[in-house]
């Protein structure tokens, strides 16, 4: 099984049997290293960091080079230099990474009108309707890639198959700079071995319930009654593993694709304790999830909180909303109902707030009288201001600089971990 460090991994010959792997999943190979890498060439071949530079700061991603001592995403950044002494720390440009992955999706799109991104750095393409264009699809691979680095200078791995699931898992062990292609005769046999954690949607807590029962590969879980994995992991996700195990994976590739959540979360200079500050954070935070879902046209029917304690102890806690909003101060005040109701532990290192089950604005029902009708023309004043302006240039009151406040919280915004 390949890993992140790039070791074990495993790549297609040229020629190699592609039939019916009309399913491409494209993902940068450590996509915010690579950027850094081609801009500055410099760094080619050593242990790279993104991170910001003060002791408060988690890892975004890690070059191959960094990953092999050890270094993750979302580590503490002192944890990382720990392992791995003479990583070069860079400060992440995520400007830069955005404009690079629109280069990328364009690539994809030039090749098939089928795509659908999965994050900044990854994407699903459909090549079933390109072949008089471009070939069987091993070829399109192969146009991709090498229009990937031509194009953006950046490379990417791709896994082939007839279903998004292992089209995935191909990707991640052809990793890095590699392809791997299933045929869709060879499915169950491509399967069969790999570890049930591998499995899309498998996470450590699963794969460690499943190997309790000495079900630690994926033909194991095939081979499991469904009621049996259901008393495991619970009914629903018993029957989607039981079905993906048997390479059962109906799902198409989605061109108009909705996120499932929208998220911002800030890491304190300092631990937290002032109940104040982190209410205001809390509300801040909010209004910036409620900016990107306006924009993206959507509405939150659910928010969510997370409260990390300085001892990386984190919590989550979440509630539906009587009716979906895209208006800040409702995701603010139900963020702050969340965080009133927890018994607080101790100090706090971060703070975040996720806005959860999208629905398309306006897709539900009207109500008799609009409780937010008010907040919408404030917040819909500090759009039109933003646009003509700039972010920020207007902003509330509780917002404003306070000596306390810029002692703990930090001017630059966390970018979100790189997915690879």
């Amino acid at each position: 099984m390949g890993r992140q460090d790039g070791t074990g991994r495993l790549v297609s010959r040229d020629g190699a049997d592609d039939e019916g792997a009309t399913i491409l999943h494209a993902d940068m190979d450590a996509f915010y290293a690579s950027v850094e890498v081609r801009d500055d060439p410099s760094l080619a071949g050593k242990p790279i960091v993104i991170a910001h530079r003060d002791g408060r700061s988690v890892v975004s991603s890690a070059s191959y080079e960094a990953r092999r001592f050890g270094v993750r995403s979302a580590m503490p950044l002192g944890r990382a230099l720990a392992l791995c002494p003479h990583a070069v720390v860079v400060p992440p440009r995520f400007e830069a990474y955005r404009e690079t992955s629109s280069r990328v999706m364009d690539v994809f799109r030039g090749v098939t009108p089928l795509v659908e991104p999965l994050s900044i750095d990854e994407a699903f393409l459909d090549v079933a309707g390109v072949r008089r264009l471009w070939g069987p699809p091993g070829d399109v691979a192969r146009l991709v890639r090498r229009r990937v680095r031509e194009e953006t200078g950046i490379v990417c791995s791709i896994g082939a198959a007839a279903t998004k699931h292992v089209a995935k898992m191909a990707s991640t062990l052809s990793k890095p700079d590699g392809l791997l292609i299933v045929p869709a005769a060879r499915t169950q046999e491509f399967l069969d071995p790999r570890p049930a954690g591998a499995m899309w949607g498998v996470g450590p807590k699963a794969a460690e319930a499943l190997a309790s029962r000495a079900i630690r590969t994926i033909r194991d879980v095939r081979e499991t009654p469904v009621g049996v994995l259901a008393r495991i992991v619970g009914q629903a996700q018993a029957a989607r593993i039981h079905d993906l195990a048997h390479g059962r994976d109906p799902r198409g590739v989605e061109t108009q694709r909705i996120e499932k959540s929208v998220s911002h979360e800030e890491t304190f200079h300092e631990d937290v304790s002032d109940v104040g500050l982190l209410r205001a954070e809390l509300l801040r935070l909010a209004d910036r999830v409620a900016v990107r879902l306006r924009r993206g046209g959507v509405e939150a029917a659910g928010v969510a909180i997370k409260v990390r304690y300085a001892d990386f102890t984190t919590v989550t806690r979440s509630q539906t909303l009587a009716e979906p909003t895209a208006v800040g101060q409702r995701i603010g005040r139900a963020a702050r109902d969340l965080f009133d109701a927890l018994d607080l532990r101790g100090a706090v290192r971060l703070v975040g707030v996720r806005a959860e089950r999208l629905l398309p604005a306006g897709s539900s029902a009207p109500a008799l009288w609009d409780e937010d009708g008010e907040w919408k023309q404030v917040e819909g004043a500090l759009d039109r201001a933003s646009e003509r302006f700039g972010a920020g240039a207007v902003t509330r009151a509780a917002f404003l600089a306070s000596r306390d406040r810029d002692r703990h919280v930090p001017t630059h915004a966390r970018p979100p971990e790189d997915s690879d």
